[in-house]
């Protein structure tokens, strides 16, 4: 977290200035290594050891729920319950705000993701421009419709209803890599080359 007394401009930007006899604070540690985590798995040292890395990033403060679960699913590739419990014990929180934020954002996923993430962006523009039959080219050479993954655990297919960026429709997000103005055969060479 910053904490920031004002902005003040020399030369050509911006500079942050630090509030008086404060410090900038900022998480300095690294999360860590993404792992597989089955369904509904207990806790194993090693989850219990990288729960403790993602709160102690957090300086563990409750009011930072929201991106310890961020965190968490960065970790893990989506949202363990035993995880999810074991933030809420050591956060001293009630286990209900923890899933009320987590089944509130769409952004966050209760069910084991695969390795790649496909989101096809459904809004209006997208939609007009071919976004359905994005999903169908999905269904039919990867057998996944929205929400489904892969039993390979390789491949997972997401629809968001809109992402901002229309003037790209139809919008395809790999991995977190945009791809605008997607065709059917466009997205299936862009899927096979991470995974053949």
């Amino acid at each position: 977290m910053f904490r920031v007394s004002g902005f003040g401009v020399r030369g050509s930007g911006f500079e942050l200035q630090a509030a008086p006899n404060s410090q900038l604070e900022t998480p300095n540690s690294k999360l860590p290594v993404r792992m597989v985590v089955p369904p509904d798995e207990p806790m194993t040292e090693a989850h219990r050891r990288a729960v403790d890395a993602i709160l102690d990033r957090h300086r563990r403060d409750p009011g930072a729920l929201l991106a310890i679960l961020q965190d968490v699913q960065d970790v893990a590739n989506y949202v363990p319950r035993p995880w999810i419990e074991a933030v809420c014990e050591a956060l001293g929180i009630p286990h209900g705000r923890a899933w009320r934020m987590a089944t509130f954002f769409k952004a966050f996923s209760l069910r084991p993701r695969g390795r790649h993430v496909c989101t096809v962006c459904t809004g209006t523009a997208c939609h007009v421009r071919g976004a359905p039959r994005l999903v169908d080219k999905m269904r039919r050479d990867f057998g996944v419709g929205p929400g489904e993954t892969t039993p390979d655990m390789e491949l997972t297919l997401e629809t968001v209803n809109c992402v901002g960026a229309c003037a790209l429709a139809p919008l395809v997000i790999l991995d977190g890599e945009y791809h605008g103005n997607v065709t059917s055969a466009g997205l299936g060479k862009v899927v096979k080359e991470i995974r053949p």
